[in-house]
């Protein structure tokens, strides 16, 4: 009676890195956009989600995939699943001011 039971679909997000200091840490913006039901206005809502990120791969601004997965701290519930586009890094500038 041992039967094995295919695991749900998980939940995706895609959205932009806003952050990404921390050691296999990003923190990700996701806006969803919905019209208002009595204005009829489009509002955006936004939300941040902290997500593993094994590699390190991700840099701020790319836009990536989510995938939701088991409480890994206090505030890591999802993980990166892919880098849909990646941003052009822009090498810093660093400018002697006295």
């Amino acid at each position: 009676m041992a039967e094995t039971q295919a695991a749900g679909k998980r939940k995706e997000v895609i959205g932009n890195v806003v952050s990404n200091r921390m050691n296999k840490t990003i923190v990700v913006q996701v806006v969803r956009k919905r019209s208002h039901p009595l204005y009829t206005r489009v509002i955006s809502k936004a939300k941040k989600f902290y997500a593993h990120d094994e590699k390190n791969e991700a840099h701020i601004g790319d836009v990536v995939r989510l995938e939701e997965t088991r409480p890994l701290s206090k505030l890591k519930r999802w993980r990166l699943k892919e880098i849909v586009r990646k941003t052009a890094l822009v090498p810093e500038v660093v400018t002697d001011q006295k």
